[in-house]
């Protein structure tokens, strides 16, 4: 799996995304699995100096694509153009960097899937059967995997799909479905004859063993392909009876398109050939994918393996003359709170709505540090709030800050001239060294988690000379030695902002600003100085803290979806008079009220930026008297008011009479 990344004569490297499907928005599942890792090693790639190019865009063809737009009453181009277009821009905002984003409903794509289909056929690599499919009489059609719907024969989850079963885990063909039904309708389907064409993979079965055999890859990845192979490759259906999507270039095979997972990854191609009339060189893409000497790097998740392992490679050498695959990190897949992410049931953290309310690194951040890498993991909002603020801000963010202020503070603005190198000040300089070369190595090997691990120990390793030193102690009586220690110091956070672009590249750029400096290519990072007497520029806080009841709204949408009448009765809401208002210590948008609602109670209000304590004292309000208590900023807090929030406005929800303390709102 470790990768050399010496750079050789005419080498070039491809990395892919997994294409997500313009269906609906990116959640944390999509970055965690795919488009953090791959972001973080394409950036480590181009400060390594490699020639290499980022490529992705949306999947925008089959049965996730038109199902959507039915249920919406849209069609799939107006759902593709728009979910296309917030996919690229969430993405963009997180700093995920592409060299070309791209589509597969564009018609550079139906083009290349459809000579890949010809070329193929013509060889004699795809060839038609007659196969039993399942058809809803009601709908008047067939019915592809996605559209049909039943209970799992595994699990016994009633909603599991024709494909896959998002309970349990489990692949599942349309067949194998107890109760099945149409998911438009709800009519139970009935099997008729149907042509489909297949891609005859067991003509590959001994190429793909061969290819396959001296990989070092992730465990997952060759475990999982090994079991495929050991099975025997069978012949594989790639046309579907659908409208939407890429026509099957054939006379015979009107109203079919190519499956999705035969085209889908030809997307990488036609992004790159896409790329290249972009830039004005048109051939281009040519030197990458029809190169010998092409590292090809695919980062998906773990249920697509087999797709990129298998029937794509089996693809290319049915084409010829295109680089195969040099490695494919398969990662595992990321749950939230406990249970598995379900965008079904809105079970999800939304990249759109994440960024309306935080700094991208900070996503960045946690994500890095839970990556799947070996095995499943989980995300937790109370977690991403510790880890953020002890990690992200106190350690790391602490030690800039110091050391900036001090050299702004006691030397002028300049960085000091060191003084006579002690044997603290080279175990100190040897530490850094070895974590940097820590961090290549994780970064060649893919493990991704370790290089943030060393990156934040760098900090670490800062502070802990920083505090050993004690410069704030040492500039009255050593004025030599405190300038060695912040000059030392100095060129850590240097390190911290070059080695920062991979994880953090808003706040390593934020630093870079600071230190008034430019970034530095990898290979140069240990031994790159910043010169005695360089003028520094504006210090500022990296980040501010992640506050607690930021961390509960984020809590409490998770889930949000229609409630029934019986549930919204649960909810008890009564008539409150706030009889005292209170200043929270550290928190900046938090009030303490004590709130007569027939008894009293205490509840923390984020509303300091928009209302005076004394505007509030005798203010009736309505609150949520059922809410499960929680601390916030120490304060236990036993209920919620009611407000309108439009942007950063807020405005109380206030009885236009004057009802009496604990009245029912209904």
């Amino acid at each position: 799996m470790v990768q050399n990344h010496k750079k050789k004569m005419n080498e070039k490297i491809i990395v892919t995304d997994a294409l997500p499907y313009a269906n609906g928005p990116i959640h944390i599942g999509h970055l965690a699995g795919v488009h953090l890792p791959a972001d973080i090693y394409t950036r480590f790639l181009r400060m390594k100096g490699c020639d290499v190019i980022h490529i992705c865009g949306t999947d925008e063809n089959g049965v996730p694509i038109s199902l959507t737009a039915e249920k919406q009453n849209i069609t799939p181009k107006s759902l593709v153009v728009h979910y296309h277009k917030m996919i690229k821009e969430s993405l963009g905002k997180l700093g995920i960097e592409f060299d070309n984003f791209s589509g597969t409903s564009r018609e550079l794509h139906h083009e290349l899937a459809q000579d890949f289909f010809l070329k193929l056929y013509d060889k004699g690599y795809i060839e038609p059967k007659i196969s039993e499919e399942l058809y809803c009489p009601n709908c008047d059609k067939f019915l592809p995997d996605r559209y049909i719907e039943g209970t799992c024969p595994y699990c016994g989850y009633e909603k599991a799909r024709g494909d896959s079963c998002e309970s349990c885990g489990s692949w599942l063909e349309p067949e194998q479905l107890r109760e099945s039904r149409c998911k438009i309708c709800g009519t139970s389907p009935e099997k008729r004859e149907t042509k489909h064409w297949y891609l005859l993979l067991d003509r590959f079965q001994k190429e793909l063993e061969k290819w396959l055999e001296n990989k070092k890859w992730k465990k997952n990845v060759r475990k999982y392909l090994k079991g495929w192979l050991d099975e025997g490759l069978k012949p594989r259906p790639i046309t579907r009876d659908m409208t939407w999507g890429v026509d099957v270039p054939l006379e015979e095979a009107n109203g079919k398109v190519i499956y999705v997972w035969f085209e889908a990854p030809l997307g990488y191609i036609s992004s790159t050939i896409e790329w290249a009339k972009r830039i004005g060189e048109p051939g281009k893409w040519k030197e990458y994918w029809q190169n010998k000497d092409t590292k090809l790097v695919h980062f998906i998740g773990k249920d697509n393996i087999v797709f990129h392992g298998i029937i794509w490679p089996a693809t290319l050498m049915g084409y010829g003359n295109y680089v195969l695959p040099t490695d494919i990190p398969g990662n595992e897949f990321l749950n939230l709170e406990g249970q598995k992410i379900s965008t079904s049931n809105n079970w999800a953290v939304w990249l759109h709505e994440y960024l309306d309310d935080f700094e991208p690194d900070f996503l960045r951040y946690y994500i890095a540090s839970i990556i799947p890498e070996r095995k499943d993991s989980d995300f937790k909002w109370i977690e991403l709030q510790e880890r953020v603020n002890a990690e992200l801000i106190n350690t790391l963010g602490n030690f800039v800050n110091r050391t900036l202020k001090f050299i702004e503070i006691y030397f002028g603005k300049r960085i000091p001239k060191a003084g006579v190198i002690k044997n603290n000040d080279k175990k100190l300089l040897k530490k850094i060294n070895d974590l940097i070369e820590r961090i290549d190595e994780s970064m060649t090997s893919f493990h991704f988690r370790r290089g943030l691990k060393y990156f934040i120990e760098i900090s670490s390793e800062g502070n802990r000379y920083y505090d050993k030193m004690e410069p704030w102690f040492t500039r009255n009586k050593d004025k030599v030695r405190t300038a060695t220690t912040l000059h030392l110091c100095s060129q850590i956070v240097y390190v911290l902002a070059n080695i920062g672009e991979l994880f953090i590249p808003f706040g390593a750029r934020k630093i870079l600003s600071m230190l008034n400096l430019e970034g530095k290519k990898w290979d140069e990072i240990k031994e790159t100085k910043i010169p005695q007497d360089h003028p520094i520029g504006i210090i500022k806080p990296l980040y501010k803290k992640i506050e607690d009841h930021e961390i509960q709204k984020q809590i409490r949408r998770l889930k949000v979806s229609d409630i029934s009448f019986d549930d919204f009765r649960k909810m008890e809401l009564k008539v409150g008079i706030i009889e005292e208002v209170e200043e929270i210590k550290g928190a900046d948008k938090l009030y303490k009220l004590i709130v007569d609602t027939g008894e009293k109670r205490t509840l923390v209000a984020g509303i300091k930026e928009q209302y005076k304590a004394e505007d509030l004292k005798g203010l009736r309000i309505v609150v949520v008297t059922n809410l499960e208590p929680v601390t916030i900023k120490g304060v236990h807090s036993d209920g919620m008011l009611l407000a309108a929030i439009d942007n950063e406005v807020i405005s109380i929800i206030i009885p236009d009479q004057d009802i009496k303390p604990g009245s029912i709102v209904s």
